[in-house]
């Protein structure tokens, strides 16, 4: 028996990578291509790491022929919005053709479980209520588009060909090892750094922000008690305005608001998401652990440290 993880030198897949070595004996097999925001040092010892990229056709049979994984975990993609509205070709090859690639290996293989890592910006902004498992698609920029497509592929694998895959969308992760692109790490690392942080717009956009580790060990949850053909949201309960999160950044390292530079609004900027996590609660039995205060003092604590 093995487990596969794609993307696991990236952020959540690295964590995820971490919460398993500390958790089972089965085998761990890793692909990741070591992009920009990757890095081999995020990698545990004891993980079988093959550096190819998921679109590798070739590359990715081979692992697969040779492992056999049963449990696959696809964290892999290209998730920077602002990257995505500069050029949206490598989010259609990673987040589009890459999951396929991978769908028809699974099929092939006959995995016992394809968890297919989404996100919740997939459902667009919302200004009342949360998004649920039922709310409609409605992605606003290139990069929420390609994992709305690759959503689309996957629930279409199940039901053509019978793929036992379950889809996962979460909302805003944060914690050791984000690349310093993403606002928290690049509010923390600008103002360790002693550089101003941007703030886009008036800064009143409001996030559901996640701790890596309760999304990794939801997913295992979900992946050991999930539905095969459903889909779950995983949100932390912890809605926050940017500017909040800024002052709280520079409040815990005892600094001046001076520190913020608010900036134009970036294209396509999704005014607020709120994921509803009623489904995983109740069928699962999973919700968050961490407090965005515990959360946020380790974040920054990380970073001071790496």
């Amino acid at each position: 028996m093995s487990i596969l993880v794609t993307g696991g030198a990236g952020f959540i897949g690295s964590n995820f990578l971490h919460h398993l070595v500390e958790t089972t004996d089965e085998e761990i097999i890793c692909i990741d291509k070591l992009g920009y925001a990757g890095s081999k040092s995020n990698v545990p010892e004891g993980v079988k790491l093959y550096v190819t990229d998921i679109c590798n056709e070739f590359n990715c049979a081979y692992v697969f022929k040779r492992h056999k994984p049963r449990t696959i975990y696809h964290f892999a993609a290209e998730s920077h919005v602002d990257n995505s509205i500069k050029n949206c070709d490598p989010f259609v090859e990673s987040n589009i053709k890459g999951t396929i690639n991978l769908l028809n290996l699974a099929i092939q293989t006959e995995v016992d479980r394809f968890m297919h890592v989404s996100t919740d910006e997939v459902y667009g902004s919302i200004d009342v209520g949360s998004f649920t498992e039922d709310s409609n698609y409605s992605p606003k920029n290139p990069y929420s588009a390609s994992k709305a497509a690759s959503d689309h592929f996957v629930m279409a694998y199940k039901n053509t060909y019978g793929l036992p895959a379950i889809i996962t969308n979460c909302s805003n992760n944060y914690g050791p090892r984000q690349y310093t692109e993403k606002f928290i790490p690049n509010t923390i690392t600008k103002l360790l750094a002693g550089e101003k942080v941007p703030v886009y717009g008036d800064g009143k956009q409001i996030r559901d922000w996640l701790y890596v580790q309760d999304h990794c060990e939801a997913l295992i949850e979900i992946c050991k008690k999930g539905n095969v053909g459903e889909k779950y949201n995983i949100g932390g309960e912890c809605e926050m305005k940017n500017i909040d999160v800024v002052k709280m950044i520079i409040e815990h390292l005892n600094l001046s608001e001076d520190m913020i530079e608010y900036v134009v609004d970036r294209p396509g900027h999704d005014r607020r998401y709120s994921t509803s996590i009623d489904k995983v609660r109740e069928s699962i039995g999973w919700s968050p652990r961490f407090s965005f205060e515990q959360g946020l003092k380790q974040t920054i604590e990380w970073y001071a440290r790496n």
